[in-house]
């Protein structure tokens, strides 16, 4: 662990609170908006635990989780498509709460939640399978195929982690038209994995025999 590091954790991680905040309860015109302060505590708090985790056990996977300056044309845009999705989506939410418009039962909401949380814990899991994850896409030193555990499922299991995560979240805040915009989400995605492997196949020893070996992307028998 360094300060460095400590310090630019801290400042995203603050960041990002502020921002959803802000795109959340400033739209909805009140700080009484419980469903968003149920997506704010599910959201960050775990992350925060799992962020001390890191710095400690694993600083370096940490610094890769924090690095988001993608190289690729390709997957530049689906992270300026994402960002735009997650800013329109949230201020989308809190303008459905502040004017009334398809507000979903607090039922849904709160099993959205679980599904939420449940789709944190495998996002951990897929993060303690593969010490080279990075938020952005490249073929790290020494890196090899990882073929066991979620990776014996389906090749891209941190995606399909976050499909379930970024498409709970309109539920959390009760928005059917904010779940709307976030469908946009999966399609993103595919274009992103497509790219990725490519890279993976021309530059990751063994990732062609581990695509005959897994023969899905995201979802078991499905993609």
């Amino acid at each position: 662990m360094t300060v460095k590091l400590f310090i630019s954790a801290i400042i995203k991680f603050v960041c990002g609170v502020l921002l959803v905040g802000l795109l959340v309860l400033l739209p909805a015109g009140t700080i009484h908006f419980l469903n968003g302060w149920i997506l704010m505590g599910i959201l960050f708090i775990p992350m925060f635990f799992a962020g001390i985790v890191m710095m400690f056990k694993n600083p370096d996977l940490l610094a890769k989780r924090l690095d988001t300056k993608e190289k690729r044309c390709e997957q530049t845009l689906v992270v300026k498509l994402s960002g735009l999705m997650f800013l329109v989506g949230f201020i989308v939410a809190g303008l459905d709460f502040r004017f009334k418009w398809f507000q979903l039962p607090f039922g849904v909401v709160i099993t959205a939640a679980i599904v939420f949380l449940v789709a944190y814990l495998l996002y951990a899991e897929v993060m303690r399978e593969n010490t080279y994850l990075s938020r952005t896409i490249e073929v790290q030193k020494n890196q090899k195929v990882i073929d066991t555990g979620l990776y014996g499922i389906v090749r891209h299991p941190m995606y399909s982690a976050t499909i379930l995560l970024f498409l709970s979240m309109p539920l959390v805040l009760g928005s059917l038209i904010s779940f709307a915009v976030f469908l946009i989400y999966p399609f993103l995605i595919s274009i992103r994995i497509k790219d990725e492997e490519k890279l993976l196949e021309k530059e990751l020893k063994g990732y062609k025999e581990y695509k005959q070996k897994v023969k899905y992307r995201l979802v078991p028998f499905i993609w």
